[in-house]
Formats: C-alpha cells, sequence, structure tokens
C-alpha cells in the first residue's frame, strides 16, 4: 500500500514580467531536456524546447468567437455581472479580466484557479472569480475534503476498480490527498465524467457513477485508430495503455513536465526511438548534461521512448503525483520495463529508430491544476 501524502499562444496569466525576464527565461527553456532520477536529479537529454510565455500586459488570446456560458468578459463591459465564473473572450489576458472585477486582484484569479504564472488561458475558458468560497465554481464541486468515512468508501472502491493495472492500492485512510486524487481523476476518465483532480463529494452524480462501475472505458483522446496506444493526461498525471478500441491494457501513475518545461499536447504521434541503455544498466545519459557516471542518482532517464520531435517517456526514480519533468513523462521504472514488454521491445539491445518496430501511437492531453 502507498500512503496519501498548451494549439497557438495565446494569453499567459502571470503576473506583469519585463521583456528581458521572458527572453532569460527563452534561453534556459532552449537549453532544457526532461529530469528524471531523484527530485533534485541533473536535467538529462534535451529536447526541442517547449514554447516560452511572455508578459502577461502584452499578450492576447487567438481570435475565435467562444459560447460564453454565464458572463462574458468582453472588453466593451465596464464592469462584470454578479457571478461566480466569467468566460475567457478573445482579447483577454488575466490582467484585462481583473481590471473589470471590483477588488480581485490577478494574484487572487490564479490561486482561485489554480494557475501557474505559465499557465495559458483560450477564449472559452471559464474562471473561477468567488475568491476563498471553497467552492471550484466551474464545476460546482467543493473544495472541501469529504467526511473520513466516505473517503474511505471511495478509496476502497478505487482499489478495486483498479486492481486489474499496475497503478498503486491506495491506503483506506480515510485521507482525500493527492494519491487519492490522482486516481479519483483517472476514474473519472475511464468512467466518462468531467474530468478534474478535485475531491469527490458524498451523495452526488459522480460518486454514484463510480460506486456503480464495475470497469473502465477506453478514456476520451485515446489513439483507438492504432494497434497500440499511449495516453498520457497531464490533468490526472496518468498513463493509459491499450490496443486499438479493446480496452485498457493498463494504468500507470507519471509525473509530466514542470511549469515552464511543460510537456507538449500532441495527438496520435508516432514513437521515433527507443534506446535500452543496456552498458549503463538501462539508464541514458545525456547529450547536453553529461555526467562522469550513468545512473539513477545522477538523473538519467531509464530506458527512454522518445516521441513528438524529442520528448519522451521514460523511467525515473521519483515520480510524484505532480508534474516535476523538464518535458517529458516520468514512471517509475518497474514501469517502464512493463510499457517496453508491452510494445514488445524487451529483446532490442541497441538504439532503434524505426517507428515500425517501436509501434506506440503516442497522445499528450490535458492541464494539470494543482488542488491545494
Amino acid at each position: 500500500m502507498t500512503s496519501d501524502l498548451l494549439a497557438p499562444i495565446t494569453g499567459t496569466v502571470g503576473a506583469v514580467r519585463g521583456r528581458a525576464g521572458s527572453l532569460l527565461g527563452a534561453a534556459l527553456v532552449a537549453l532544457a531536456g526532461c529530469a528524471s532520477g531523484a527530485a533534485d536529479g541533473a536535467d538529462s537529454e534535451a529536447t526541442t524546447a517547449p514554447t516560452t510565455s511572455v508578459p502577461a500586459d502584452s499578450v492576447t488570446t487567438a481570435a475565435a468567437t467562444p459560447t460564453p456560458t454565464t458572463v462574458s468578459t468582453d472588453a466593451a463591459a465596464d464592469s462584470i455581472e454578479e457571478s461566480c465564473t466569467v468566460t475567457v473572450v478573445s482579447g483577454d489576458f488575466l490582467a484585462k479580466i481583473s481590471a473589470r472585477l471590483d477588488g480581485i486582484t490577478v494574484d487572487e484569479l490564479q490561486a482561485e484557479n489554480r494557475m501557474t504564472d505559465d499557465h495559458i488561458i483560450h477564449p472559452g475558458d471559464e474562471l473561477d472569480v468567488c475568491i476563498d468560497n471553497d467552492v471550484d465554481d466551474v464545476t460546482g464541486a467543493s473544495r472541501l475534503a469529504p467526511p473520513p468515512a466516505a473517503v474511505r468508501r471511495q478509496q476502497e472502491k478505487l482499489n478495486d476498480l483498479f486492481a486489474p493495472y499496475v497503478i498503486a492500492d491506495l491506503a483506506v485512510d480515510g485521507d482525500s490527498g493527492p494519491l487519492t486524487r490522482q486516481l479519483l481523476c483517472a476514474a473519472r476518465m475511464g468512467l466518462g465524467l468531467p474530468v478534474s483532480a478535485t475531491n469527490m463529494q458524498p451523495g452526488g452524480d459522480d460518486e454514484a457513477t463510480l460506486f456503480d462501475a464495475t470497469s473502465l472505458s477506453v478514456p476520451a483522446g485515446a489513439a483507438v485508430w492504432s494497434s497500440r496506444w499511449v495516453l498520457v493526461d497531464k490533468t490526472c498525471q496518468v498513463i493509459f495503455t491499450g490496443e486499438g478500441n479493446n480496452g485498457i491494457d493498463n494504468v500507470f501513475p507519471t509525473s509530466t513536465g514542470e511549469p515552464g518545461f511543460e510537456t507538449r499536447d500532441s495527438q496520435g504521434v508516432a514513437a521515433f526511438r527507443f534506446d535500452p541503455a543496456l552498458d549503463t544498466g538501462g539508464w541514458h545519459d545525456s547529450s547536453r548534461f553529461p555526467v562522469e557516471a550513468d545512473n539513477p542518482l545522477n538523473g538519467n532517464m531509464y530506458k527512454p521512448i522518445y516521441f513528438n520531435n524529442g520528448q519522451a517517456i521514460h523511467g525515473a526514480n521519483y515520480v510524484p503525483p505532480d508534474p516535476r519533468s523538464k518535458g517529458c513523462a516520468r514512471m517509475f521504472p518497474w514501469h517502464q520495463d512493463l510499457l517496453i514488454s508491452w510494445l514488445g521491445l524487451s529483446d532490442v539491445t541497441a538504439p532503434t529508430w524505426n517507428e515500425s518496430r517501436i509501434g506506440a501511437t503516442v497522445t499528450v492531453q490535458g492541464d494539470y491544476r494543482p488542488a491545494d
């Protein structure tokens, strides 16, 4: 048992930053690769740099015609009606929205919506503007943890539902912590519910769906037209795998790219390189951040599978339920071995660039927002 412990650039939600700071950020991104191993391990093999953000006071959203579901933040409006949500429209950025809200700062909007400085908003996004009311007003979900007895029932059901897969059982301790919310999020994916890593309130429709379920279905976004697909979800910090539309093969925990080094979205791209790194026990050294010895303590990647212009799914000894990588998707080494075996790559003894031999189609989706 384990215990609980960004489509073209649109508007960033970070506080106002100077142009020099943005250029420095771009330089740092250009030098970074995927970090693995220990929490503070060295960066590993560099990949194509993620897109950098620009100052919040100078960026607008891409042109679009959204369908507002609550109240619009149209530039012509001098004020916003009494509501707990607003809908982002073309030309919006947080400072502009904040200026039309009475007494609500950019920092408060970021905190209420669980946004990092590098988060990107798009036309049509809804924002929660009722600050510190312990409710996610976009979804209507309470941010308060359910009573321990209710959480224990949910944990037991989650353990039963995910029993066929390698993602670890939850400690049935009544604590709706990060690992419980990670599995709740993955369950929502497999049950066709709105996907979020929030608590699940007892007695609601979502909980009823959870308790009625006897199995999980292939989540939305999976490349079911492929013989073997890998779905990396940044919202839940999990990886689903499967074969065509024949159900789910496995579910793994993952840790995707941290703010500033986000794992880029992709839809059904072929994995193009696999490196078993057998000469160094599977631990692949970085070409840009070389170390004297290849081992997990140096932050090397374990048997990486590359996709989408150089990002990788790779093993690492540190896989928390939140984004900590430098653009890649981490898995525990023994989970990486399972993925490699499922792909029929266990007998590969040297790096291969043969897409057909690797046979994996990778999709990356979602948007991580911290729940705490």
